[in-house]
């Protein structure tokens, strides 16, 4: 693939900007769904628990969310740290790392978003091309996890729309009116 213009970077900056937004809006949401005591929950004895996949997500998110303004991937910060014990840990520590991150994005240079970054030998993108990645890969891992939170005992935050469970509370809230 040839690597982007400029103008093209730019304007696909500001499309991604709003997206990566709302879906961290909506991933932390999910993520904040996840009992306390259910973090080692998993489907399949081959699936990643509850407390993995929801790291997975909000780790590797904000290594994608850094390639522009570092130049390349650094794997090295996606081993979750030994403070990270549950899911209310990693929605905090991903809120805080989103939030310097989305900062950074607005700074970007056009170098920074054009330059040419390679993904473990596979496939060399522009950059700003990895936002977009990387907002697929963690819309794809929250949908699995949203998938283990009725096993757990767990209500579905609404996502794109109401969600089951939170019609139901609306409507019994309307009902107690």
């Amino acid at each position: 693939m040839e690597p982007l213009t400029i103008d093209q970077a730019q304007t696909l900056l500001q499309v991604t900007l709003p997206a990566l937004k709302n879906e961290h809006r909506l991933t932390k949401t999910v993520i904040e769904a996840v009992p306390l005591d259910k973090n080692d929950y998993r489907p399949d004895e081959n699936s990643y628990s509850a407390l993995d996949l929801a790291w997975h997500i909000a780790a590797a998110e904000n290594m994608f969310l850094r390639v522009p303004a570092e130049g390349g991937f650094d794997f090295s910060r996606n081993k979750r740290p030994e403070s990270i014990r549950n899911s209310a840990d990693v929605a905090r520590w991903y809120a805080d790392e989103f939030a310097a991150n989305f900062e950074r994005l607005t700074r970007l240079t056009d170098e920074q978003l054009t330059k040419v970054v390679d993904f473990r030998g596979f496939v060399q993108l522009s950059a700003v091309l990895f936002l977009e990645l990387g907002l697929r890969h963690s819309i794809h891992h929250r949908g699995q996890l949203t998938v283990y939170l009725r096993p757990m005992g767990a209500k579905v935050p609404s996502v794109y729309g109401e969600s089951y469970d939170a019609r139901q509370a609306r409507v019994a809230a309307e009902a107690g009116s």
